[in-house]
């Protein structure tokens, strides 16, 4: 088992105590100390989520909320490439946080929530913060859960206008669709670029509409599908991205 992983907001400023001691206090501090219970001469990895990270050593406890450790260097993980990016049209209910869950696990590199047309759930307002922020909350201890040291990016809430802009940029732009007289091909067997950006598209249990297809397809984006089955929602943006990180080597 791989040592758990904690994070620590400025990676920079760790280890600048005596000896390359640091307190490692607050909630993150309480979760090692009172939950995970950690003990004197366990190994723990201290992250910023962002790509920096440090192997370390509980040298002891302090109280409830207080975790000594000895750090010696600080690396840092290089991001992947191709990154992916997963656009994910708003579920109901909490498959948000199950799609930001499982994606994150996975391995996407980046998350979009989207207001799709067909969509029942709305982010507007207070409600919409809210919301987002659970996605934010999610993918950090979804990220820490599966040990990761560089965490999803989830950005606010896109439009299909922003969302067409986003494929535009992308080296691979594809929106999952299932619909046999649309003219889907398997994503199993598209070209992948060995860098850049590879963007996908999940549209609400409703699917992607007409217009919405016209709109991507203008920004140079093509329509996929994963294979004979429908996937939800909430499950379509985890299964894209394993097969796309088997393809492109990330998992090798």
């Amino acid at each position: 088992m791989t040592a758990p992983v904690f994070v620590v907001d400025d990676l920079a400023t760790v280890g600048s105590g005596p000896g390359g001691r640091f307190v490692l206090d607050g909630p993150e501090g309480r979760h090692a100390v009172s939950v995970k219970r950690l003990r004197a001469g366990e190994d723990i990895v201290l992250t910023d989520g962002r790509g920096a990270w440090a192997d370390c050593v509980v040298l002891a406890t302090e109280g409830k909320d207080r975790l000594v450790v000895q750090l010696d260097s600080v690396s840092e993980e290089p991001a992947e490439t191709p990154r992916i990016t997963v656009v994910q049209a708003l579920p109901k209910g909490d498959r948000g946080e199950l799609a930001v869950e499982t994606m994150t696990e996975t391995g996407v590199d980046a998350i979009v929530p989207w207001a799709a047309s067909r969509c029942v759930t709305q982010w507007r307002g207070d409600r919409g913060a809210k919301a987002l922020a659970k996605w934010r909350a999610t993918a950090r201890e979804a990220g820490k859960q599966s040990r990761r040291v560089r965490f999803p990016e989830v950005s606010d809430l896109m439009t299909t206008k922003q969302v067409a802009g986003l494929l535009a940029g992308a080296d691979l732009a594809a929106v999952l669709h299932e619909d046999r007289e649309h003219g889907s091909v398997p994503l199993a067997t598209a070209e992948l670029p060995v860098d850049g950006g590879i963007v996908l598209v999940v549209g609400p249990e409703g699917g992607v509409s007409p217009e919405e297809l016209a709109v991507f397809a203008g920004a140079g984006a093509g329509t996929y599908r994963l294979g004979p089955s429908v996937l939800r929602t909430s499950t379509a943006g985890t299964a894209a991205t394993a097969l796309v990180l088997g393809r492109t080597g990330r998992w090798s």
